[in-house]
């Protein structure tokens, strides 16, 4: 698959595919003779991955370091395990950030549905 294909299937830039490549966030692509960029489906899943998880909000620095873990041998096994509790980890922290901030909305949410209904807005300075 070539990279414009990848981007069109991912929606992802070109720009982007290369930086992580160069960086060690995917594994390096395959090339044919004339040096174009041939994605195999072992590399589109390392593309899932990285898209996934930096959407999740891993940094660069952390799916570089999992990519040479995993290419490395066997004797990464738990430190590859590690790498992905800490970022798991970083991500339920995160997560309920998140949940607590969509509680707010809905509360606030409801006060104003119910000001629409009664005409009716009554806010408490604490509220805001």
């Amino acid at each position: 698959m070539t990279i414009k294909e990848v981007c069109e299937k991912y929606n992802i830039s070109a720009d982007t595919l290369r930086y992580y490549e160069r960086v060690g966030v995917i594994p390096s692509i395959t090339r044919t003779k004339s040096g174009i960029r041939d994605y195999t489906e072992q590399d589109l899943g390392w593309v899932e991955n990285a898209i996934c998880m930096r959407n999740a909000g891993l940094s660069v620095e952390t799916l570089a370091e999992y990519v040479r873990l995993f290419q490395e041998d066997d004797d990464t096994i738990r430190a590859r395990r590690e790498l992905l509790m800490e970022a798991k980890e970083e991500i339920t922290v995160q997560l309920k950030k998140y949940q607590e901030t969509i509680e707010r909305l809905n509360y606030k949410i409801s006060r104003y549905d119910e000001a629409i209904k009664t005409g009716i807005l009554t806010w408490d300075v604490t509220e805001q």
